[in-house]
């Protein structure tokens, strides 16, 4: 018994102490993040654009490891495929994809450049064909030991929308890249004297789980081009069987020899490599004259390596690299250009503009220069005028980044729509998560519903309508194709003949009811919009039902089970699903706590608050929530109460304003926007999610905010001075807020072309028609409604 006790003891004390190291380890990669902020002083001739320069490309690449924004200092164009950026290794640990995108800002190891990436997900995808230039002693000295990597210092690295560089070896090479849509373009420069190499390793993958099959590649006769395909398995990909891509990379001079390697062996001289870790040594003849820049110039498809070399021709050719950057800086200036922001501080243009770059970065061009892409279907197929997209973080995005393009990028948005209309008739059914070439199933509900009826509402009607909504209807109401990996809701028949999701049969009940009356409160949109008006009050009808997890006792939403009855559980309304180990307290929520998920109705706030005994019930409830939230951004714990950092219930601040309390909804945004952002490697309160983080802020400072799912905007007060919106090709919406100053967050008066404003929400037709809202701000607090007029 003694034995087992000492036993158990011993287990207990090792656990204990991992779990104290990890949290050191925590707080030292943390304190590493915010301390070493905007820190790089490398020089080259490159300069970003004008608005480019407001952009902080390494905001959101640290802090804690697991809130990490998740973001990634590539250089990239909007939305482009190719995402060139360093890759890199833990300082402490050697672990690889503490930042999911590759990058993670308190890592000291890089490990070489490769092509792909997710953008602020949690998950590790991408890392196509990775290079690492190095001298040739240093190169030989890697692959003998078998730890291909090189220490680097921020102080030595530069990046900006389009451009990234870094100084490695101590000064003896320059790595600079740039990028286009499908292409990325390397150029290392090497002192006189230095042999070159390159490790050309065809097995890269992103994350310690990640990895490549069936890779294989040749050199040309010339030893110029280097051409092959492999297949990637990664967070995603791996779930619908791996992502076969394609390659062509072009050498400004041939190499003069070419090793194989595999792990720690050298199988000798090769212009041709397959299987497990390949690695590719190139060597060039060094020159005693002058310095060496060799120039790479890489090509991607997921159809093909004839449509890897057809990208290449089309969109790089021989341009030399200050023209194929000027390409790629002029991108970013296009999509930046479309909100013009004057006055606030240094400080706050540059997290704005830094926040609409990462709204515009995903997701991804897949399609080919000729159109071709490969389908949900297994199939290749040609996308007919339009551009197709894939790497749609629909769960999170349809929240605050799909409303931004329909409102800024009219265009982008109808190609987006056509390529999830595409997949779903493709696969049997809209995705939620869409990765690559298939379905990924991560998170739960049904959010193509909301994405797809808010465009329709909103005027974007370039795609079959009736198709779409017939798509959604079939998941929403019989359930997702047999045979089929299409998503569906959890639960589905008990849902639809109780109204809710039964605690006692599924996990994650309160959290998935919502959600899906949230759904089908957009397709009772959608439906009348098409007018279907029977469906439209079916749906309608199942979207208010969520009111029946409302417990009037407690005033939460609680478990019911199949009966009926409310769940008896240890119900602690701050205890979180990341600590509830035992699922016994928060098995009906997911990723947060019962106090989260209180608010998380924003598709019916007036509803929500009439569950509350009184508006002023319901807003002292809602003001002790957002006065719960942690100290600082990106905390190593979120706490139970207000977290900015997850998507279901951050639009919360807003929620006063059907209360009544429109000042305090101005005060709260105000104070997120001062203090869940930051202009440094830490950046943001969790993961950025595709940009929708990032979104969030861009709508607030605006001093507008979508309400998902439907074609109304609520109303606060922006944070600049003036701010010019683009709407479409050639009409801009002016938003001025008269009185601003750092004090005045709080709204007197709202005039729409002269006109006051009686309430505060407005209809998308509605603003968009207008030249100019007006907000004139106070120091003071005026509850009620603008204008002095009855409140909402």
């Amino acid at each position: 018994m003694l034995r087992k006790l000492l036993k158990v003891t011993l287990v207990i004390a090792l656990l204990g102490g991992l779990a104290l190291c990890l949290f050191i380890t925590g707080i030292i990669l943390y304190v590493k993040s915010i301390s070493q902020t905007r820190p790089n002083q490398l020089v080259t001739e490159a300069m970003p654009g004008l608005y480019g320069g407001e952009v902080n490309v390494f905001s959101g690449t640290g802090g804690y490891f697991y809130m990490c924004g998740h973001n990634t200092p590539a250089a990239c164009v909007p939305f482009g495929m190719v995402r060139l950026a360093p890759d890199t290794l833990s300082a402490l640990l050697n672990i690889p994809g503490l930042n999911r995108s590759g990058y993670y800002y308190s890592d000291n190891k890089i490990t070489g450049f490769s092509h792909t990436r997710l953008v602020g997900a949690d998950a590790a995808e991408g890392g196509v064909l990775r290079i690492l230039p190095a001298p040739a002693n240093a190169a030989a000295s890697m692959l003998r030991r078998g730890h291909r990597w090189v220490r680097f210092s921020h102080r030595d690295e530069r990046g900006f929308p389009g451009y990234y560089a870094v100084n490695l070896y101590r000064g003896r090479v320059l790595a600079e890249m740039t990028a286009s849509p499908r292409c990325g373009l390397h150029r290392y420069a090497f002192p006189s004297g230095e042999i070159p190499c390159l490790l050309v390793d065809l097995t890269s993958a992103l994350g310690d789980k990640g990895r490549v099959e069936n890779a294989a590649a040749q050199f040309s006769s010339d030893h110029l081009e280097l051409s092959g395909s492999l297949t990637t398995f990664g967070s995603f990909s791996g779930r619908y069987g791996g992502l076969p891509m394609h390659f062509v990379a072009r050498f400004s001079e041939p190499p003069e020899r070419c090793e194989l390697w595999r792990g720690r062996e050298n199988l000798g001289t090769a212009w041709q490599a397959a299987g497990e870790q390949a690695c590719l040594a190139l060597y060039f003849p060094a020159r005693s004259d002058q310095g060496r820049l060799i120039e790479v110039r890489v090509g991607l498809s997921a159809v093909s390596v004839a449509g890897a070399r057809a990208n290449l021709d089309a969109e790089m050719a021989d341009r030399p690299f200050s023209e194929v950057l000027d390409r790629a800086k002029e991108s970013w200036e296009q999509v930046l250009y479309r909100i013009q922001v004057e006055g606030g501080t240094p400080t706050q243009r540059r997290i704005f503009y830094t926040a609409l770059y990462r709204a515009f970065q995903m997701p991804t061009v897949f399609s080919d220069v000729d159109g071709q892409y490969p389908g949900f279907d297994g199939n290749i197929h040609r996308a007919d005028g339009f551009v197709y997209y894939t790497d749609f973080s629909l769960w999170d995005t349809f929240r605050t980044v799909m409303p931004l393009y329909y409102l800024i990028a009219p265009e982008e948005s109808r190609d987006m729509l056509r390529s999830l209309l595409a997949m779903a008739e493709q696969g049997g059914g809209f995705p939620r998560w869409p990765s690559g070439r298939g379905y990924t199933g991560c998170m739960f509900g049904t959010p193509a519903d909301m994405a797809v009826s808010e465009a329709w509402l909103k005027g974007l009607r370039d795609f079959d309508g009736e198709r779409a909504y017939a798509l959604l209807r079939r998941v929403a109401t019989d359930g997702p194709p047999p045979g089929s990996r299409v998503p569906g809701r959890d639960g589905l028949a008990e849902y639809a003949s109780l109204g809710w999701v039964p605690g006692d049969r599924y996990k994650g009940s309160v959290a998935k009811t919502l959600e899906y009356a949230w759904g089908d409160h957009a397709l009772a949109g959608l439906a009348e919009a098409l007018g279907h008006r029977e469906d439209a009050a079916m749906f309608r009808n199942r979207a208010e039902r969520y009111r029946s997890l409302w417990d009037p006792g407690k005033r939460f939403f609680l478990p019911r089970d199949s009966a009926g009855k409310f769940i008896d559980f240890p119900f602690d309304p701050l205890k979180l699903t990341y600590t509830d180990f035992k699922g016994e307290m928060t098995r009906a929520y997911v990723e947060g706590s019962a106090m989260q998920w209180r608010w998380a109705v924003p598709f019916d706030p007036e509803g929500l608050v009439a569950l509350f005994p009184s508006p002023e019930a319901f807003a002292r409830e809602l003001e002790a929530y957002l006065a719960g939230m942690r100290p600082e951004k990106g905390w190593w714990h979120p706490g139970g109460n207000y977290w900015h950092g997850n998507e279901p219930y951050f639009h919360a601040p807003w929620l006063f304003i059907f209360a009544g309390r429109p000042d305090r909804a101005q005060y709260w945004v105000r104070h997120c926007l001062n203090t869940r952002y930051g202009d440094d490697p830490v950046g943001l309160d969790g993961n950025d999610d595709g940009g929708t983080l990032s979104a969030w802020y861009v709508w607030s400072a605006l001093g507008i905010y979508p309400q998902a799912g439907s074609d109304r905007y609520w109303l606060g007060a922006p944070l600049f001075d003036r701010i010019s919106v683009q709407l479409g090709k050639d009409r801009r919406l002016e938003l001025i807020a008269e009185n601003h100053s750092s004090q005045a967050v709080y709204v007197r008066e709202i005039l729409a072309d002269g006109t006051p404003v009686q309430r505060w929400t407005m209809d998308h037709r509605t603003l968009t028609g207008l030249k100019t809202l007006r907000f004139v701000l106070s120091d003071t607090p005026d509850a009620g409604s603008p204008n002095g007029e009855p409140k909402p």
